[in-house]
């Protein structure tokens, strides 16, 4: 049966409007069991990312004590920190689409055969949509919890315009638990699931990756034109040094 977003569990609420991100408009979807596409996970108590790489600096014997280029590493497989409250009849591995709990048989982590995907939308603020970001390119509309695209535009009565809900999509493909706990305490009436994801690959669902992606900071751009902000040590002349002003 598909995990139900109708009931109280899933009652949307207010969230408040700060330049600040908050959690409170950080929302996770997964492909629920029985669900027709993504599905926001409720009741998550903790959702992290944290990934890492090696950076080797390169040396030189008669140069001194000085590092002439710091050379990173492969990116190690970015890791999920995602906490849930337990329910009856949706546990975390069906929120993902495991025939796990009342849906299926899988218990543990050996009966997961197929990788999952996670999609991530951080809610824009009315307040930085309409002075920060505008029409920002990797702005989109945000989902309501069942997934489906939500009501894009709300009235504000305090300014009159009409106000585009956005938010940033980031997708975690290929996903497997790399870990999971839940604790039945005496002194805790609460249940919580603790897990741990490896993630294939990230991406923000609309741009093309590969060796030529425009990430900013580029000394030459993409139209052969000379670039902005980027290192010194990419200058024409890498010993300049900036004089300071007295």
């Amino acid at each position: 049966m598909p995990v139900s977003t109708s009931n109280y569990i899933y009652r949307m609420g207010t969230a408040p409007n700060t330049r600040a991100a908050v959690s409170q408009k950080n929302k996770v979807y997964g492909y629920a069991v029985g669900g027709s596409g993504f599905v926001q996970i409720g009741a998550i108590s903790e959702f992290g990312t944290d990934e890492s790489r090696t950076i080797d600096p390169v040396r030189g014997v008669g140069f001194g004590d000085q590092i002439a280029e710091l050379v990173p590493g492969v990116t190690e497989p970015m890791t999920l920190t995602l906490n849930r409250t337990l329910l009856y009849t949706a546990n975390i591995f069906q929120t993902v689409g495991y025939k796990a709990g009342i849906d299926g048989i899988a218990r543990s982590l050996k009966h997961h055969r197929w990788p999952f995907d996670i999609k991530q939308e951080l809610v824009i603020s009315e307040i930085s949509v309409q002075q920060d970001v505008g029409a920002g390119p990797n702005a989109q509309p945000a989902s309501n919890p069942g997934g489906a695209p939500l009501n894009q535009y709300i009235f504000n009565p305090a300014t009159t315009p009409i106000i585009a809900v956005k938010s940033l999509y980031t997708f975690f493909e290929g996903c497997w638990f790399e870990s999971y706990n839940a604790s039945y305490t005496s002194d805790a009436a609460m249940v919580a699931e603790n897990s741990s994801v490896k993630v294939s690959d990230v991406i923000d669902g609309f741009s093309q990756y590969g060796e030529f992606i425009d990430t900013g900071l580029a000394p030459i751009s993409a139209n052969g034109q000379a670039g902005a902000g980027f290192s010194l040590r990419f200058a024409s002349n890498s010993a300049a040094v900036i004089p300071v002003p007295v």
